[in-house]
């Protein structure tokens, strides 16, 4: 698993794709030392420490968000392929699953269910089984998602909060999985959700993608961008933004991965035709509009005193 994140002088946490490749003035969460970003075109961006990897970094699972960029829910290889057929066969076309075709692990990973309603009874796909397949609308993920969030913070606070009553060997190890825990978490509720449709000289094409900044600055990189490409960009259109929604931007991905339309190294842009951008468009605005709750107000107002404290 890779390191994400990179303290700065002033005792902040920074994501990796905050910051050029090559050597940083960025120190390891765990162990102090010195960071080099990573940003090459096969491997997932990542920071690697410049001179030894601690310990830490080689020995311990990072806390990462659920659902946010692992969409395979840790399945083997087989019960994956099998969860792929058992959509193309049944699940596309709202068919029941007979039991003798259904694996025990998927199961027990709630991905499939029990129908009470027929007799004798047969499985059907949970929405949690829709999201390895990218099968799940977009309001469903985040009712699955969310939840999860807000359980995992949980853990990892009374994992510190145990670590001190113990007084434990690891205690810092254990703070710092929080602290990059709530960075991630902050970042995600941060960041705008924003959908375009542009028009250029050859192509229409659609963007999904998010920003802490006024979209107006976030359009005209885009443009530059795309000029690298095209011989002129005539218009950019928002049909949409949604607060707090950084979530799901590599859920959309996920989901409209057919659709991808890569161009050069910009990885986010995508060609639809135009029943499908009416389906899309509607799949993102059947959304709820994100209500933050008690929790998430407090992380977000807190978050940098959090990673900033000092055991």
């Amino acid at each position: 698993m890779w390191l994400k994140y990179g303290i700065d002088e002033n005792g902040t946490l920074v994501n990796i794709s905050d910051v050029t490749k090559g050597k940083t003035s960025l120190k390891c969460p765990y162990c102090d030392c010195k960071l080099t970003a990573k940003k090459g075109k096969i491997k997932e961006h990542h920071f690697a420490h410049t001179k030894q990897t601690c310990r830490p970094v080689l020995t311990r699972e990072f806390p990462v968000l659920p659902l946010y960029d692992n969409f395979d829910i840790h399945l083997s290889s087989k019960d994956f392929q099998q969860l792929k057929l058992l959509w193309k066969e049944y699940g596309s076309a709202y068919y029941f699953i007979s039991p003798d075709l259904v694996p025990s692990g998927l199961i027990r990973a709630g991905l499939l269910q029990k129908n009470i309603s027929t007799f004798p009874y047969q499985y059907e796909f949970t929405n949690l089984g829709k999201i390895p397949i990218g099968a799940l609308e977009l309001m469903l993920f985040n009712e699955v998602q969310e939840p999860l969030l807000l359980k995992k913070l949980l853990k990892l606070e009374l994992a510190v909060e145990h670590a001190l009553h113990k007084n434990a060997p690891d205690l810092d190890y254990i703070f710092t999985d929080l602290k990059l825990y709530c960075a991630q978490f902050k970042r995600i509720l941060s960041c705008r959700l924003y959908f375009l449709e542009i028009y250029t000289n050859q192509d229409t094409l659609h963007k999904i993608g998010v920003t802490q900044r006024p979209i107006s600055e976030r359009l005209a990189e885009i443009k530059i961008d795309l000029l690298a490409h095209y011989q002129s960009v005539d218009d950019i259109k928002v049909l949409g933004t949604w607060e707090h929604r950084g979530n799901v931007e590599l859920y959309f991905k996920h989901r409209y991965r057919d659709f991808n339309y890569p161009i050069g190294n910009l990885t986010e842009y995508y060609k639809f035709q135009t029943e499908d951008v009416k389906i899309v468009l509607g799949d993102l605005q059947q959304m709820k509009p994100k209500v933050l709750n008690s929790v998430e107000i407090d992380l977000l107002k807190v978050a940098n005193e959090r990673i900033n404290v000092k055991m």
